[in-house]
C-alpha cells in the first residue's frame, strides 16, 4: 500500500497566527503571556552564546531533575509543537498506522499528514465527559499500529486520563510492538503543589512531550521537551540536525531562570484560570444554546452549539461582538467551539458576556 500524499501546511496554525485577533480574545488555550518582570532575571542571565550543541546542560538538568530522570532521556525542542513534530518524525514511517484521538489538536494531524502516516481515529464522546476509554483504544489497535497519540490533559476539552487508563493503553500498544506518544503540555496545570509527574518511564513504551508555554505564559521562550528512552532520545537529537542548527541560547538561559520561578508563575496562572472558570460557569454554564461538560481542570471548554456550526458562529461573534474563539472544525467537531480560560480575568469576563449575547442573537 502506497503512503498518502504529503501534507504541506496546517490550516489551524495559520488561523491561530492571523485569524484570532479581537478586542476580546478567547481563542488561546494558554495562560496570558508573562512580562520579563515576572522572571526577574539578573544581568548575568542575558548571555547570547554558550555550549548547547545537543541541549544546554543546565536546562536539560532542570527538566531531568523535575521528573527524577536521567538527562539522557531528555530532548529539548522549540515548544511542545516542535517537540511533537520531532517525536513523531523519529517514530513514524510513511504508511505507518497511527491511532489518534478525536477530537484532537489539528497540528498533530497535519504533522502526521506531512509524515505520510495512515491515521485512524479514536472517538472521545461528550456523553462520558470526553473520557479516554482504554478498552476502545485496545480494540482499535491492530498488528499494523505503530503509534497511539494522545493528549493529557485532553486538547480541546481538558479531560484528564488517570494513570491506570494510560498504562492500560500502553500495555495494549506494547502487545503489538507499538508506542504511545502523550502530549502532556496541559498536565502542567495540575502541579499546584509543585510536584510534577509524567506517564513516561525509561523502560516503557510511552514517550512524552511538554513545555513551559501553555501553563505558565512563557510562549516567547519556546522551552519544550521530549521524554524518551535514551536510545530513542539520541535518535531524536540527531534527527533534529536536519531541522535546526542551534536554539537561541538566550532563551535557554531564561528558561533555566523560569524553572526557578515556577512557584510564582504557577500561582499567577491558577489565580487567572480559577477566576475565569468561575466566570464561565456564571455566564455560560447553563446557557440553553450550549451542550457541554465543564470540567474542573484545564484552560479550555469545548461546548457544542445547539443550532449552527462553529465557523458561522465565529463570524457572527467576531463581526458583531469583537470576540474570538476557535471553530470546532479545527478539532474535527464542526458544531463545537473552543473557548479559552487563560486570559486576563477582566477581558475574559467581558468576552464571555459577549459570547452569551452572540448566542442569543445567533441565527436571528
Amino acid at each position: 500500500m502506497s503512503p498518502p500524499a504529503r501534507r504541506l501546511q496546517s490550516d489551524y496554525m495559520k488561523f491561530a497566527k492571523v485569524g484570532t485577533a479581537a478586542r476580546y480574545g478567547l481563542a488561546s488555550s494558554g495562560v496570558l503571556d508573562c512580562a520579563m518582570s515576572d522572571l526577574n532575571p539578573s544581568l548575568e542571565d542575558f548571555v547570547l552564546h554558550g555550549p548547547n550543541s545537543y541541549g544546554y546542560g543546565p536546562l536539560v538538568d532542570c527538566i531531568a531533575a523535575r521528573f527524577a530522570l536521567d538527562p539522557a532521556c531528555v530532548v529539548t525542542a522549540g515548544g511542545a509543537s516542535f517537540a511533537n513534530h520531532l517525536a513523531l518524525a523519529a517514530i513514524v514511517e510513511p504508511g505507518d498506522e497511527v491511532l489518534i484521538e478525536d477530537p484532537t489538536y489539528e497540528l498533530i494531524v497535519s504533522t502526521l499528514g506531512y509524515l505520510q502516516a495512515d491515521p485512524k481515529t479514536l472517538r472521545r464522546e461528550p456523553q462520558t465527559g470526553w473520557r479516554l476509554d482504554p478498552e476502545a483504544v485496545a480494540a482499535a489497535i491492530t498488528p499494523r499500529t505503530r503509534l497511539v497519540v494522545l493528549t493529557n490533559l485532553h486538547n480541546p476539552t481538558g479531560a484528564l486520563a488517570n494513570e491506570a487508563e494510560v498504562m492500560a493503553i500502553a500495555r495494549a500498544a506494547a502487545a503489538v510492538g507499538a508506542r504511545v506518544l502523550i502530549d502532556e503540555v496541559y498536565l502542567e496545570l495540575l502541579f499546584r503543589t509543585g510536584e510534577a509527574r509524567t506517564a513516561f518511564r525509561p523502560d516503557g513504551n510511552i514517550i512524552v512531550t511538554s513545555s513551559l508555554t501553555k501553563a505558565y505564559g512563557l510562549s516567547g521562550l519556546r522551552c519544550g521537551w521530549i521524554l524518551a528512552p535514551a536510545d530513542l532520545a539520541e535518535k531524536m537529537r540527531r534527527l533534529n540536525d536536519l531541522y535546526a542548527s542551534l536554539p537561541p541560547h538566550l532563551a535557554e538561559r531564561l528558561s533555566v531562570v523560569a524553572f526557578d520561578r515556577l512557584p510564582a508563575l504557577r500561582e499567577r496562572a491558577n489565580r487567572m484560570i480559577d477566576t475565569n472558570r468561575a466566570a464561565y460557569l456564571d455566564i455560560l454554564g447553563g446557557h440553553p444554546r450550549l451542550e457541554q461538560t465543564v470540567l474542573p481542570q484545564g484552560t479550555t471548554v469545548f461546548p457544542r452549539l445547539l443550532g449552527g456550526d462553529g465557523d458561522a458562529f465565529f463570524a457572527h461573534l467576531t463581526g458583531r461582538y469583537e470576540t474570538s474563539v476557535v471553530p470546532g472544525r479545527f478539532f474535527g467537531r464542526p458544531q463545537h467551539v473552543r473557548i479559552g480560560l487563560g486570559g486576563d480575568p477582566v477581558a475574559t469576563r467581558g468576552g464571555l458576556a459577549r459570547i452569551a449575547e452572540a448566542l442569543d442573537t445567533f441565527g436571528a
